[in-house]
């Protein structure tokens, strides 16, 4: 069960990630970057962030791009939530194929 403070950071933390990878993925066309949902450890110091990503065919290599540059996307996040965070969480990334399980289980129900 989240505390009130974890699910505001939580939230805080969802909105300005999602800003950067909008504004990282505006230059790169047919690419669609969107984090679903992030969890923060009760201590505050580790984030989980799921991130959907479309074309479901890259997104591993997305995946591994996103977790090579987490030190800079830390840093990032320090600078837009340095006022409303003293701590910045270390950031941990996960691909959250929700919406492919669903088109999965639309498949099979249609056959």
């Amino acid at each position: 069960m989240d505390s009130t403070r974890q699910s505001k950071i939580s939230r805080l933390i969802q909105k300005e990630l999602g800003d950067m990878f909008q504004k990282q993925t505006q230059a790169t066309k047919g690419v669609l970057v969107s984090v679903s949902a992030v969890r923060v450890s009760p201590d505050l110091s580790v984030a989980k962030a799921y991130v959907s990503i479309f074309p479901s065919e890259r997104a591993e290599e997305i995946l591994n791009n996103i977790n090579a540059n987490s030190k800079t996307i830390r840093y990032e996040l320090g600078t837009r939530v340095r006022f409303q965070l003293r701590i910045i969480p270390e950031l941990k990334f996960f691909i959250d194929d929700s919406l492919d399980y669903i088109d999965r289980i639309d498949e099979l129900l249609k056959k």
